[in-house]
């Protein structure tokens, strides 16, 4: 769908270009009341963006790159930027970030930003969400991402497609096969063992901690063994920490004299699994003595925890450098990219318990 003009607005509007111009392009003699908000209901009824800012989506480049991330201290998403400033260098072009904390109003916000920046095109890496209190935001989030997309923009979106968008023109999806992953690591864990698995997952709408956790137990299943419990926290270390408390607590409620009940964990992503352990140890605790933990990302932090950290690998940079250039524009050779693919990979914090040698958390 073709940009609108600005000619088209001043014509739904019943008023001159000069007009509309003035309303819209922020003039100081900006007309009465009832006819600036004419002219404003007719831009956006038509999705009209302001002047230069269509002109640059829809005919030139402005050599600007938008990635919005939840939170940039995170490891994963670190490494997900890495590889989306190197699909930006090899196009010429730099890389404009943005951080939410997760939320679409924030999302929305960041993308309204970056389209009156005349960015090229916008990367949103991040979780989707079902969640009550985000539909207003998930609308809110569409219909600026389809406004952005009518008007020349491309869109990188890594997961799950943008809840609510109306068309799929300009959006291009890096899918991550969450779940069979986590299936694949439930059946690697659960051979020769006799312990109680517990999840820590995200809150319940959360597309990608839903993902792995509905893998997980899907695993279980099939390897023949009871579902496991889930604990629902906040997608991050601290929620994490607090579910390792709570697990904590569990493990230790044996009988005096009797011993301690070892559990296998899965947190649904590493920076939960590290803020379990770390509660596990606060408490006396010691892995993989007392209790087993792996996570999901592989993030690079990992190299300095201790115990090892058992995990599913993502090729984090890999999937940032996908984004990036599926979203360059429609030349882009999606076609090309190969499907994003991980690894399992079991370390020292689920080998089998040995009290003589289990390590303590670093």
């Amino acid at each position: 769908m073709a940009a609108s003009t600005l000619t088209e607005v001043a014509r739904l509007a019943g008023v001159s270009p000069a007009t509309a111009s003035r309303v819209l392009n922020g003039s100081a003699r900006i007309p009465g009341k009832d006819i600036a908000d004419r002219v404003r209901q007719a831009a956006e009824s038509l999705g009209y963006i302001p002047n230069a800012q269509a002109q640059g989506l829809a005919k030139s480049s402005s050599g600007l790159i938008g990635l919005i991330v939840h939170d940039i201290a995170d490891p994963y998403f670190a490494a997900i930027a890495r590889g989306v400033q190197d699909a930006a260098r090899e196009q010429h072009k730099m890389v404009l970030l943005a951080t939410t904390e997760g939320g679409p109003d924030s999302e929305k916000e960041a993308v309204a930003a970056f389209a009156a920046r005349r960015a090229d095109s916008i990367v949103i890496a991040g979780s989707r969400t079902s969640r009550t209190e985000d539909l207003e935001g998930n609308t809110e989030l569409a219909a600026e991402l389809d406004r952005y997309c009518r008007n020349g923009g491309h869109v990188g979106v890594i997961g799950h497609g943008i809840v609510g968008a109306a068309t799929a023109d300009g959006y291009h999806v890096v899918s991550v096969p969450n779940e069979e992953l986590a299936a694949q690591l439930a059946t690697e864990l659960a051979a020769s063992r006799e312990e109680d698995f517990v999840i820590v997952g995200g809150p319940e709408g959360l597309f990608t901690s839903d993902d792995r956790i509905r893998g997980f137990q899907r695993g279980l299943a099939s390897a023949g063994l009871p579902a496991a419990d889930v604990i629902r926290t906040d997608f991050t270390r601290a929620g994490g920490f607090e579910a390792g408390l709570a697990l904590a607590a569990r493990i230790t409620a044996s009988q005096p004299g009797t011993a301690t009940k070892r559990l296998c964990i899965f947190a649904v992503n590493d920076v939960m699994a590290i803020g379990a352990a770390a509660a596990l140890r606060s408490q006396g605790l010691r892995i993989p003595r007392d209790a087993a933990v792996a996570g999901f990302d592989d993030i690079e932090t990992l190299r300095d925890f201790r115990p090892a950290l058992s995990t599913v690998h993502l090729p984090l940079e890999e999937i940032g450098r996908q984004a990036a250039s599926s979203a360059a524009g429609p030349s882009a050779d999606d076609a090309g990219s190969p499907p994003i693919t991980g690894q399992i990979i079991l370390r020292r914090s689920t080998e089998a318990a040995h009290p003589s040698s289990a390590e303590s958390v670093a």
